[in-house]
């Protein structure tokens, strides 16, 4: 037992942590809730405020060891499992993210139930543990209980010959984000097809790589619900909805229940079958989703002949830099993809990669790495994997164009698995960096395979993990061809089908016109 007066004493610390908690003064809350915790180690208010201050301030190594202690004081309390659970994802622990969601189902109240139904369709195909079944299986299960309050609306198509296509976005003012996007929305023929471009977040911009045209329609959502917007979009009687937020905004993906549109398509962000009935059909191609896998979506899959994933880089970028293993004395692998992909099996393999290339090093650059404990996790990870600290730079993000100046001091750029990078992949051999990936299990493991393959540069596509760590170690050990790799890259990526903004376009206008006759004969 602590020493008289022990108790109030930390419930004084415990309250004024409350008060800076509400306010939003995290760092303060935190050394207050400590303080209490040093009063009674077995406070669970003071565990639990100190778990949600650190997961504010992006340090979820520290948020996760605080909401186990909380849980350990108290299994009941379902709702903070979810806290746990975003903190484990949010450092590629994805597998014990997805349990703690689940129990969250099994035992939450609707609340929490109803978020960890939406959280866990969000991040399962990145999920060592499931395969393609469970990840329709748990897309299907969000739909359907979305599903219960949507009242579908009865949309007519345009009585008008040229069709009106809307592609929605949360994204649309995002430069980076764009570069997949733009391109190919810039290129359709207005001629033939009334674009509107449906921003739910910030307005479209020249800064973003859009070209405005004088016939397109910009809407300016807000925060109107998603019931309202399908009611303005059957009112405009769009012909086909494209969606571009994909599970990217999981505010407004339930929009496509609402069958706003006689056409719903999901061109990106899903890596996997939505799960959602209403949504016609997904695109695709030949490298991402074999025919046997259709299965397992719920929708149609549309393939375009190469890529799905062209893109078009229309922003200042730095220019392609020598490869750095001849100054820097060793090889430098690297990732500058998000932390929430890097899960334990990835770490394991890149581990053997470096363990295989004597004196090599491992760069990672990511924003969650700019937090000490979210570093200390991936330290002891690595360690685990017997990598020391002195092999691995660890750091955080920063202003864009520096954030790519990143891969001046990479050699070769490793992919995670069994979620790829898309806009690292691109960013990677923009850069001149080979990148390596193999073939995976599902789609969302199969993207940079999409780019790549279209980018003429099969030979950095292993057939397995096995071959993708052997590539690596091989690439790391004979490094003299790097430098005339890296030289003639990104010409060679930018004359590619990966960069056939137009090419895309057109196989896209095809599938939405085939996708209207269908639905008018049907």
């Amino acid at each position: 037992m602590g020493a008289p007066g022990a108790s109030s004493d930390a419930r004084a610390w415990l309250a004024e942590a409350d008060r800076l908690h509400h306010a939003k003064q995290f760092a303060p809350a935190v050394e207050h809730y400590r303080q209490a915790l040093a009063r009674d180690a077995a406070s669970f208010d003071a565990w639990y405020g100190i778990g949600f201050a650190q997961s504010a301030l992006h340090e979820h190594g520290a948020a996760i060891e605080a909401f186990c202690r909380a849980l350990a004081l108290r299994p009941d309390a379902t709702r903070l499992r979810i806290n746990l659970a975003e903190s484990l994802f949010a450092l590629g622990h994805v597998s014990e993210a997805d349990r703690e969601y689940e129990r969250a189902v099994a035992e939450g109240d609707p609340t929490a139930r109803e978020m960890a139904l939406r959280d866990i369709a969000c991040i399962v195909p990145g999920d060592p543990a499931m395969d393609n079944a469970a990840i329709m299986r748990v897309r299907r299960r969000w739909a359907a209980a979305e599903s219960t309050s949507v009242r579908p609306c009865r949309p007519d198509r345009s009585p008008e010959t040229k069709p009106r296509i809307g592609y929605v976005s949360s994204f649309f003012g995002e430069r980076n984000w764009m570069k997949m996007f733009m391109g190919v929305i810039n290129a359709h023929d207005r001629d033939r097809f009334q674009v509107h471009l449906l921003a739910t977040g910030r307005l479209p911009s020249v800064e973003a790589g859009y070209r405005d045209h004088p016939d397109d329609r910009i809407w300016d959502i807000g925060d109107i619900s998603n019931q309202q917007l399908a009611a303005h979009i059957a009112d405009a009687r769009l012909d086909v909805l494209i969606d571009l937020n994909g599970y990217s905004d999981l505010t407004r993906m339930p929009l496509l229940l609402h069958r706003a549109a006689p056409v719903q398509l999901s061109w990106a962000n899903m890596y996997a079958t939505t799960g959602f009935p209403t949504v016609d059909c997904v695109v695709g191609d030949r490298w991402t989703i074999p025919p046997e896998e259709e299965r397992f979506c719920v929708e149609r899959v549309r393939r375009v002949p190469h890529t799905y994933l062209a893109f078009a880089v229309f922003y200042p970028v730095p220019d392609v830099a020598p490869p750095p293993w001849p100054s820097a004395g060793h090889i430098t692998f690297g990732s500058l993809m998000s932390a929430y992909k890097i899960t334990d099996q990835v770490i394991a393999a890149w581990s053997r990669i470096l363990r295989g290339v004597p004196g090599s090093r491992l760069l990672l650059r990511n924003r969650a790495l700019s937090h000490a404990s979210n570093r200390a996790d991936f330290l002891a990870r690595f360690a685990a994997n017997g990598i020391d600290a002195a092999r691995l730079s660890l750091e955080g993000g920063g202003d864009h164009f520096d954030f790519l100046r990143s891969y001046d001091r990479i050699d070769i750029a490793l992919d995670a698995f069994p979620y790829n990078g898309g806009t690292s992949t691109a960013e990677a051999l923009w850069q001149g960096v080979p990148l390596l990936t193999f073939n995976g299990d599902r789609w969302a493991s199969r993207t940079s395979r999409s780019i790549l393959m279209a980018a003429g540069l099969g030979d950095w596509v292993a057939d397995d993990q096995p071959g993708f760590e052997a590539m690596a170690i091989r690439m790391g050990l004979a490094p003299e061809r790097l430098a005339a790799m890296r030289a003639g890259l990104r010409a060679k990526v930018a004359a590619s089908p990966a960069c056939d903004t137009g090419g895309l376009c057109r196989a896209l206008e095809a599938i939405f016109r085939d996708e209207i006759m269908s639905r008018a004969i049907a």
